[in-house]
């Protein structure tokens, strides 16, 4: 079987929303919704081998961590495993005074029982009831009308109702879900919230939460987001319930609805960490919190070690967080292109010369510093790296600001490596090459031994210095109106070799008692031909002195 010609023939658009004088458009995020994480229910149970006691703990541990209050902590009525560890929870004392656990059920009375059972001597607890009211899951799953369907979601309420009576001692809050919302008639799922609402008549100041969840994503997140605002404007005593969403990734829009959903009127985001869920996942909280931090807005979740975050989520889910997952992937805030290198290399300098703390970098829509990321990071080299690249790892790695005409000219030494491993080069290779290109590290044709600068009355400069030449040490020297031209006079004098000093630039490579210096040289040849000397040093003048020789030998070479 082939995908059609002709899909209008298999499947059919999802129909608008009646709602011409919608209002969300023009609405923005300013402030945090409430967040609930589903990580350890609806995250758990779509995990291949879903998480054993010791990884919920973990789990659970982390998440209130980052600041959550509100954690849905299973299904307690799916087994022993779950019920023992959500009542393991209560009585260990785990739970601290301002987070809210949550458990699930479907609108069943053993079910609902055995919930309450499992929170028995919490301080606080939401109990979350669900049924299906949508047509395919009316028609096709269960086999009943609407009046049957609210049948279950009203005496799913009751029973809620009696069950709390029964544990006076937990302050009990409850949610319930018309689940399959995304995909039934908006108008049916306002008369099923209402009808639990009558039963358990929340107050505004004790309010009932109502998940709208797209339990199927089927449409654009504009859709969702009319849904969300016709009921919101539609629900009887809106003032008395907290409107919830809790998107699927079906279409890839999971986050893109939320932040509609919010705009329409919601007051509570309910997803997973890295999004993990069901078939292609649930709502990632990490990418809608991080999306209003951009925004200047205080998610009140905190992220500032986002890799303690990741290596958790992933040893409890078994799953990987993708490279190029948003904000949390390795690679997010890599550059390997060589114009977003030269453009964020650009950005970071800019930066630095800034008066105020605005975050203005080109392609980093976040400091990475904010989530505990280094800078070392941000620009990786590979054959397709431009020379700003291999700079800004030098810069980081060993403190090195290479000139950018100078840049160029080592361009070509680490192109050549690139090619020839075929790999991205790592910093420890690209301070190699720099080393053996400008001959750092071996024994030199001309060395230095030592050196000594006078200043005659006329402002001459005496250079005296004491080289070895290919191992066999000699004292040299030169006149000169500073110590370059000294130096350079000394080797025209000594060796014959004619230098033309084009630009020399020099800076402190760290601050403190361990600085040293680099120094660079631009030298033209007779025959035109451009070499660029390197030294390094504790002294800024030596490590000019040493420049210079460097670039003498390149010559001879």
């Amino acid at each position: 079987m082939t995908m059609l010609r002709d899909p209008s023939v298999k499947y059919r658009p999802f129909p608008q929303i009646a709602l011409p004088d919608r209002q969300w458009p023009t609405r923005v995020i300013e402030k945090a919704p409430r967040w609930l994480s589903t990580d350890m229910r609806d995250g758990n149970q779509s995990l291949i081998d879903p998480m054993d006691a010791e990884k919920k703990k973990r789990f659970f541990d982390l998440l209130v961590k980052v600041g959550l209050k509100e954690i849905e902590v299973g299904f307690p009525s799916a087994g022993a495993t779950e019920f023992d560890f959500i009542s393991g929870l209560v009585r260990s004392g785990s739970i601290p005074d301002d987070v809210l656990v949550q458990v699930l059920t479907q609108s069943r009375e053993d079910l609902i029982k055995t919930s309450f059972e499992s929170l028995e001597g919490a301080h606080a607890a939401i109990v979350h009831l669900y049924n299906a009211v949508s047509p395919l899951w009316r028609q096709v799953v269960f086999g009943l009308e609407k009046p049957q369907i609210k049948d279950i979601a009203v005496g799913g309420a009751k029973v809620l109702r009696d069950q709390a009576a029964r544990f006076p001692g937990t302050d009990w809050h409850f949610e319930y879900s018309p689940e399959t919302f995304s995909t039934a008639e908006l108008d049916f799922s306002i008369e099923c919230c209402e009808a639990v609402m009558d039963v358990l008549q929340p107050t505004a100041e004790r309010p009932i939460i109502l998940n709208l969840p797209a339990t199927i994503e089927a449409a654009t997140p504009n859709v969702y987001a009319d849904q969300i605002e016709y009921f919101c404007r539609n629900l009887p005593n809106r003032d008395r319930a907290v409107i919830s969403l809790h998107t699927h990734n079906d279409r890839g829009t999971g986050v893109a609805a939320a932040e509609m959903g919010l705009m329409a009127g919601a007051d509570r985001v309910e997803g997973c960490l890295f999004g993990n869920g069901e078939r292609t996942g649930n709502c990632c909280l990490v990418t809608v919190a991080l999306n209003m931090y951009t925004q200047g807005v205080d998610p009140e979740l905190d992220f500032s070690d986002i890799d303690e975050v990741i290596q958790t989520v992933e040893y409890c889910n078994q799953l990987p967080v993708p490279a190029r997952h948003p904000y949390g992937g390795e690679l997010v805030f890599t550059a390997f292109s060589g114009s977003h290198q030269d453009a964020i290399k650009k950005g970071f300098a800019a930066q630095e010369k800034r008066n105020d703390q605005v975050w203005a970098v080109p392609y980093l829509p976040i400091d990475p510093a904010d989530l505990g990321r280094n800078y070392e990071a941000v620009i990786r080299v590979n054959s397709q790296s431009g020379k700003g690249g291999f700079a800004w790892v030098l810069e980081q790695d060993r403190g090195l600001k290479v000139p950018k005409k100078m840049q160029a000219h080592f361009s070509r030494h680490v192109q050549d490596l690139a090619d020839k491993v075929g790999r991205e080069l790592q910093a420890q290779d690209i301070w190699d090459v720099f080393r053996e290109a400008y001959r750092l590290d071996e024994p030199q044709h001309i060395q230095l031994v030592d050196y000594d600068e006078t200043r005659t009355p006329d402002g001459t400069r005496i250079f005296s210095g004491k080289v070895t030449v290919d191992g066999k040490e000699r004292t040299i020297s030169g006149r000169g109106n500073g110590l370059i031209s000294s130096v350079v006079a000394t080797l025209r004098e000594e060796f014959g070799v004619n230098l033309t000093v084009r630009d020399y630039s020099e800076h402190a490579m760290a601050t403190g008692t361990d600085a040293r210096a680099a120094a660079y040289v631009e030298c033209e040849l007779p025959d035109g031909e451009v070499i660029w000397g390197v030294g390094i040093d504790e002294d800024v003048a030596t490590a000019t002195v040493r420049a210079v020789l460097s670039a003498a030998n390149a010559a001879e070479r």
